[in-house]
């Protein structure tokens, strides 16, 4: 099954921002027998696109892009001004893309992360229905960039849109656009799914992307994920993309507060990823 897979990492692992200064971090994660880098673009001001390009380059990674979507880039906000800074900024990292030769963009864009509330059910439905008009534009600027969108369901306590393989399933139905499609966390599954086979056959060849943790956020394998589920559902669908470990380190505060990690996860966050990846390939290969 996995000859295909690809093993990854996300430089959110060490630090935040994800800025030029980052490349330094390439040869450490080649070395640890990555095959590519998850770059979090949180503020694409901050990044050389041919810098990095290179930098992929000399040191045989390839990348995944993932978007950061905070208030300012919230495309279920009241303002319509908002949306267009979101849109704006889906823009440059499609752009990030192309140059880095990545096929995809992932991330919740449909809402700002940490938008959970109690809603009637009509603003609800209201909220639902800007966010499929939203990113049904959005998957047709992606469209023009020859790229797709893999969206992520979040656990409860960081989105009240969309928290399921099910939830994300209905909602790209209702964008109807062919390029719109799926990434799975196992981190806010352990939380949400019942059964993480049964949610990855749902979704099924809408997945392009999987990240990984473990139910705690910390290294994978060190907690309660049913991981033999794990590896039986992207056997069922044939899955040949790429898994990454997407955790965080608790010295950068602001960051740390927002998933709120209050404590280290591992003696050091080279080994989190040393033995994530050792891991890994035992549980998928």
């Amino acid at each position: 099954m996995t000859n295909n897979i690809k093993y990854g990492v996300s430089t959110w692992l060490w630090e935040s921002p994800f800025n030029t200064q980052s490349i330094s971090l390439f040869p450490k994660i080649k070395g640890m027998g990555y095959d590519l880098v998850e770059i979090p673009v949180e503020d694409p001001e901050l990044i050389n696109g041919e810098v990095i390009k290179n930098a992929l380059k000399d040191n045989g990674l390839q990348a995944v892009v993932c978007g950061a979507f905070g208030p300012t880039k919230d495309l279920t906000h009241k303002d319509a001004a908002v949306h267009q800074n979101c849109f704006d900024y889906i823009e440059k990292c499609f752009e990030l893309c192309n140059l880095w030769g990545v096929d995809f963009l992932a991330g919740p864009m449909y809402a700002a992360v940490g938008k959970a509330r109690m809603l009637p059910k009509e603003e609800r439905q209201k909220e639902w229905d800007l966010a499929v008009t939203n990113i049904h534009k959005v998957c047709s600027m992606a469209k023009d960039h020859g790229l797709s969108i893999a969206l992520e369901p979040l656990n409860r306590f960081e989105s009240d849109l969309i928290n399921t393989a099910e939830d994300v399933m209905r909602f790209i139905g209702d964008v109807n656009q062919t390029n719109a499609k799926v990434l799975l966390d196992g981190f806010h599954m352990t939380i949400e799914e019942s059964n993480i086979t049964q949610a990855i056959r749902t979704v099924g060849d809408k997945l392009l992307h999987v990240q990984v943790s473990e139910n705690h956020r910390g290294i994978p394998g060190t907690g309660l994920t049913p991981w033999t589920d794990f590896a039986e559902g992207l056997k069922a669908i044939n899955y040949k993309g790429a898994i990454v470990i997407e955790s965080f380190t608790p010295e950068i505060k602001e960051l740390a507060g927002a998933v709120c990690i209050w404590k280290n996860l591992a003696k050091s966050q080279d080994e989190f990823a040393s033995q994530g990846i050792d891991f890994m390939k035992q549980t998928f290969n």
